[in-house]
Order: structure tokens, then sequence, then C-alpha cells
């Protein structure tokens, strides 16, 4: 099927999430941490006895560090945003794609961070870019679909795999563009055969993690979280200003592995510096500063390539489909 609508436990999910955010958001963490804690510490071990430090699993650029959504549990909403305005040079943006093809990459790549990516004008040029580079990459793309119409779906698909959508709402209702979008691409499915293409079904106000205390409506507290957490070791976390970040949940860009203007991708993401970060994260959050408090967890699909990785079945782990972090 060309295209699906998910929510997380469907429309009850969303009424939890909608009604009792906060009980919603704790039951899932805990559910989660119970659930993941062994394949994780798996995952960390072999990571850093590997002989030589392996490949991210997923390559997410941050090309433009904006966003047009409302969501409160995100910064860099636009309320919210307080980083200054940074679209990426276009020539290091090349640059870091050349690199991961001249190191043989073959995992995920996402244009996406703390962002709307659609807001890049340039964003079907660079996909295009990398589909001629990384030829055997999954490449997918999420966008909360705000501006989406059914033409920047069809310049986008020759070259990504998967395309997600984020409706974010407040209620369980699709924007009036991406019902157009549903429609269409239902009725025309042999035109969309070679994409998936997945809706989310999003609450608009949810509580989500605290993201490293940086989450507006979800501060960090001083609970201590003792669990490791897979981002470091599958994530190559790239700013617009050309930055090796730590994750997903650095939403003020205060981490640094690496200035990638001056500095090769895969000499970053090996360094010692990020191993040594990693040996502490991998014994627990506690270990390291900025993790301290953090309660963010993978959504899913990171745990699903590791265990495929983890079972000597890396090309499954290459063909596993994206999904929105939590």
């Amino acid at each position: 099927m060309p295209i699906q609508i998910n929510s997380f436990m469907g429309k009850f999910g969303f009424f939890a999430r909608q009604h009792f955010p906060m009980l919603a958001s704790d039951a899932y963490l805990k559910l989660q941490f119970v659930t993941r804690g062994k394949l994780q510490t798996k995952y960390c071990e072999y990571f850093l006895n590997a002989e030589e430090v392996p490949q991210p699993n997923v390559v997410n650029i941050e090309t433009i560090n904006r966003c047009n959504s409302t969501c409160a549990f995100c910064t860099a909403n636009i309320h919210a945003e307080k980083r200054p305005f940074m679209k990426m040079d276009e020539a290091l943006y090349r640059s870091i794609i050349d690199q991961l093809a001249d190191w043989g990459y073959k995992g995920h790549l996402t244009l996406y961070g703390n962002n709307e990516p659609l807001l890049d004008t340039r964003l079907v040029e660079f996909h295009k870019y990398a589909r001629e580079k990384l030829s055997e990459s999954f490449i997918f793309c999420s966008t909360n679909g705000l501006i989406l119409t059914i033409e920047k779906v069809d310049e986008l698909k020759p070259y990504i795999n998967q395309l997600i959508i984020n409706n974010y709402a407040n209620e369980y209702k699709l924007h009036d563009n991406l019902q157009k979008l549903y429609e269409h691409v239902k009725a025309h499915p042999d035109e969309y055969k070679d994409i998936d293409i997945v809706i989310q079904m999003r609450y608009l106000q949810e509580v989500l993690t605290n993201r490293a205390g940086s989450a507006p409506n979800k501060q960090a507290t001083e609970k201590v979280i003792t669990e490791t957490c897979l981002l470091p070791f599958t994530d190559a976390w790239i700013m617009p200003n050309g930055k090796l970040g730590l994750c997903c949940c650095d939403n003020f860009e205060v981490t640094d592995f690496g200035d990638l203007t001056t500095t090769p991708l895969k000499e970053a993401w090996g360094s010692e510096k990020f191993q040594e970060v990693r040996r502490k994260i991998a014994e627990g959050r506690q270990e390291y500063p900025f993790c301290k408090h953090c309660d963010f967890i993978d959504a899913g699909f990171r745990m699903a390539m590791v265990k495929n990785i983890l079972a000597g079945n890396v090309e499954a782990a290459h063909k596993q489909g994206g999904h929105e972090r939590t």
C-alpha cells in the first residue's frame, strides 16, 4: 500500500495524549525503558568493542534550522525558536554526501532535524544529489505537511524511499491538503508504488520527552536517568553550521564533536572525543552531564535496526522503514 495512516494506539491513544498528556507520556516512557534496556546495552557493547568504529545507521542533515508549526513539545516551534537563522552551505552539503559515498555508506539518510525541511527550497535538488551518490541508501523525508502539495510529493518521489508526514493537530483529523494527498495517492496507486507514504496522526499539544530539558512543555526534573541511549551510537547529527552534534535532543546546538567544514565526517564520527562520551553514556546517562536528566528514548525504528545488526542481518537493517522520533 503506497499510503497509510498511523497513530500510536489509534484513536484511543490520541484521546489519551489529548486528555491525559502527562499520564500518557509517563506510561509510554516507562514501558519503553523497561522493554528496550537490554538490547540498547548490547548494541552499545557491540559498537564500543568493534575493531573499527561502525558507521552510523542514520545520518541526519539539517539543512535549515527553522519550522513553521506550533507543536508544544518542540523548541523549533515558531513561538519558542531561539537559534540564529541558518541554512547549510550547498558546497558543504555536497561534500558531506560525497564523503558518505566514498565511505561506502548504505544506511539511512534524512535531511531533517529540529526543523521543517520543506522550508528549504533546495530540498528536491538536495535529495536528487543524495540519490545519485547514495544509490543503495534508504532515504526518508519527514515533514509536518503544512505546506506539502501533491506536486511536491511528485517532485520528491524519484529520490526517496519513504515520506513520513506528521499531521500535528488538536483533533483526530487530516489537514485539508493532506486529505487531498491521501485521496490522490489512493486513486493512483501505480504512480506511487515505489514510495512508502506514512501519515502519522499526532496531537499538537502532546507531551513527549523532556529532550535534555529543552522541551517547552516538559522541562527536565532532578531525576537522574541511569539507562543508556542509542542515539550517539546510531545517529550522525549534522547541524546547518556544519557541526557534528551529539543527538536530536541538542535543540540549541551546543554539543560539538567536529566542524565538518574542516574535519572529515568519518574522522569526527570515530574520534576519541566522541568515543569517550559514548563510553560514558554506555554506563548510564548519569555519567554525561548533557544526558543526565534526559528521558528521550527512540520511537522504535532504531531498535529494529540494531536488532537486525546484532543478528548479522545488516541488509535488513538498511531497508528498515524510518519513523518519527519520540
